[in-house]
């Protein structure tokens, strides 16, 4: 298991992660960071534990918006399957429905030949 120091709000933590995801860790603490440091600029030095709380909620705020669209999108994505699915069968319907007209046509064809 691999360690990673990180630098969030001026301090140092050192956090254990997975080999090959310290570059990830990072990233994601650098990220939290630049929120701590622009909350920090808005409301000032409120103390570090209230400085990360706001900024947590701030982030999951940012995720909970982030997961509704994705449900929206998820839910789009399937009604677009669905009007798919439609006229494809609509499709099929329309296909069947040529082949017994064409079917019908050849008898009538067939019946007209032997009449003559």
């Amino acid at each position: 298991m691999a360690q990673v120091t990180v630098l969030v709000n001026g301090r140092n933590y050192t956090l254990a992660c997975e080999d090959g995801e310290e570059e990830h860790l990072t990233a994601l603490a650098n990220f939290i960071d630049s929120r701590v440091a622009e909350l920090g600029r808005s409301v000032g030095q409120v103390g570090d534990a209230r400085l990360m709380l706001m900024a947590s909620l701030i982030v999951a705020d940012e995720l909970a918006v982030a997961n509704e669209r994705v449900e929206e999108l998820e839910q789009e994505l399937e009604k677009a399957a669905q009007e798919k699915q439609a006229v494809t069968a609509a499709s099929a319907g329309e296909d069947a429905f040529a082949e017994i007209l064409e079917s019908a046509a050849q008898r009538i064809e067939d019946i007209a030949a032997r009449l003559v």
